[in-house]
């Protein structure tokens, strides 16, 4: 008896080893190979994971997606699985691919693509089938009126390629914009700028930050003013170091953020903070809701955030009668360098996966290549401040006139959310995207983590100098594994270092609870026997 258990014992041991080294960069040659036709006599189900807010619009826009592309293709269903955040969607493939049950498409990002590569031939690479002259962007077999290669914006699709290969396409961009409260700005003497700078932001909240006997501020007479405040730290240290040509990692995966001009930015942050200055959203909450209670000067937020900015704002958290009213502009975040501005380019792509069906694959493809038609890619822009992803859709007379009627009302024509769009649109050429490795997605997180964590410290008046800095490097460095990222050295981008600790941990307990499963199986057969 004991000894079928060492066997058992050793066979679930190297059970465990099979299943971790196979979900981890192993190589394989069953690479996908595009059909020289596809297969319209048989039947094909196409599982569809996408993001939504509980935003019903978007469903709609999804479900009308999905019911017009199954009337171009009656042989592909679609079933489509919503999730609230992207951070489920991660987590969900990455238990997933352990069990060989990852989705068909998928919207996601490329950080988290980058660990999906680390999987046995997961992620199908889309470089012959963009260009395949059948199927492909604008293929002559396409049932749809799809854009051209050269009709994707350039930028955007350049962010899906990952290595040496293209794993998605882009679906929605969005970059940052800074939401200006001008009524109180020209109240307080200063003059709106057409790029504003990190001077001038850091100035005129100091100013808002000031006091009257009565302990109220002085712009606002209420107890609460909080005159900046950033929705996503970690974007602000990234596009801080990007816009002073500081290092942050390459794009192999070496970690280079820890260093004298993060410290100099911490410092900033440590300054302003100690004013009451500033503040974050994890630490005080929506910065919208502030700025439209007349309680914030500067919000940056993503321009897909716009419908929530300013007083006549679609979506409002707050009572109405706690709406203040003043004017709202739009401007890009504030730069160093304002005849050089350098933006972060952001928002969901498609991916799709591989499984052993070349048709499968194929048919995934097809419904990837349709989400970004004119009709999909217009109708989700006018929901949020997202941008169409091609040149295509944002050149479409349809598209212009939606542009045009800014004004017309505060939903669809809001004029906050149209500025936004623009501010985009004329700024591509100034936006760009980190390195994406497998584990770019915890360094972005500790980018972040370093000003959440330097704010914390002065509201709790702890000591932040060069001497407490090196201790939070080394806690940052802990907590989200950085010291675990090994560097690609020329290797192929399937094959890019150890998984990150989330999806190490997902991985190994998924392979816990199977490795218990059997071990309990087996000793109940062997008790039966026993009998």
């Amino acid at each position: 008896m004991k000894s079928i258990k060492k066997i058992a014992a050793l066979l679930m041991a190297l059970l465990l080893c099979v299943l971790l080294t196979g979900c981890h960069g192993s190589k394989d040659s069953s690479a996908f190979v595009i059909p020289d036709s596809f297969d319209t006599g048989r039947h094909y189900t196409v599982t569809f994971w996408a993001k939504n807010d509980t935003n019903k619009t978007q469903t709609a826009i999804y479900e009308k997606a999905m019911a017009d592309f199954e009337a171009l293709y009656p042989n592909i269903d679609v079933n489509m699985r919503l999730y609230t955040d992207y951070s489920r969607i991660y987590n969900d493939v990455i238990t997933n691919i352990a069990t060989g049950t990852t989705p068909n498409v998928c919207v996601t990002y490329p950080d988290h693509i980058a660990t999906y590569l680390t999987g046995n031939n997961v992620m199908a690479p889309l470089d012959d089938l963009i260009t395949n002259p059948k199927y492909g962007l604008g293929g002559s077999e396409l049932r749809f009126d799809g854009p051209t290669v050269d009709e994707v914006v350039p930028q955007f699709l350049a962010e899906c390629k990952i290595g040496d290969h293209y794993y998605a396409l882009p679906y929605m961009r969005s970059t940052e914009a800074l939401y200006i409260n001008k009524t109180f700005v020209e109240k307080l003497g200063y003059t709106v700028l057409d790029v504003p700078t990190w001077d001038f932001v850091w100035q005129v909240s100091d100013a808002a930050a000031a006091k009257g006997d009565d302990g109220n501020f002085l712009i606002n007479g209420q107890k609460t003013m909080i005159p900046f405040i950033y929705k996503s730290t970690d974007n602000m240290m990234i596009q801080m170091l990007k816009q002073l040509n500081a290092p942050y990692s390459t794009a192999e995966g070496e970690v280079l953020i820890f260093n004298d001009t993060t410290k100099d930015l911490l410092f900033t942050v440590r300054d302003h903070v100690a004013t009451g200055a500033f503040s974050t959203f994890k630490i005080s909450s929506y910065p919208g809701n502030f700025l439209n209670a007349g309680q914030c000067i500067f919000a940056v937020d993503s321009t897909a955030g716009a419908t929530w900015m300013g007083t006549q704002a679609p979506h409002m958290d707050i009572a109405a009668d706690q709406v203040a009213d003043f004017e709202l502009v739009v401007r890009p975040i504030p730069q160093f360098d304002p005849d050089h501005p350098a933006m972060i380019s952001q928002g969901p792509s498609v991916c799709v996966f591989n499984k052993t069906d070349p048709q499968e694959v194929l048919a995934s493809w097809l419904f990837t290549q349709y989400l970004i038609s004119n009709d999909v890619q217009i109708a989700y822009s006018e929901t949020e401040g997202y941008v169409p992803v091609t040149l295509k859709a944002q050149q479409d007379p349809a598209y212009q006139d939606y542009l045009s009627r800014k004004g017309e009302d505060n939903d669809e024509h809001y004029y906050v959310k149209l500025d936004a769009a623009k501010l985009l649109m004329d700024n591509t050429a100034n936006t760009f995207v980190t390195p994406v490795f497998n584990g770019s997605a915890s360094l972005r997180d500790a980018a972040g983590q370093l000003i959440e964590e330097v704010a914390k410290s002065v509201r709790r008046k702890k000591t932040v100098d060069d001497t407490t800095i090196p201790a939070l490097y080394d806690q940052i460095n802990s907590l989200y594994r950085l010291d675990q990222i090994v560097p690609a050295k020329g290797a192929d981008s399937a094959d890019m270092g150890p998984l990150p600790g989330t999806a190490v941990t997902l991985l190994c307990a998924l392979v816990a609870a199977w490795a218990l499963i059997g071990l309990y199986a087996l000793r109940t057969a062997l008790k039966r026997k026993n009998k």
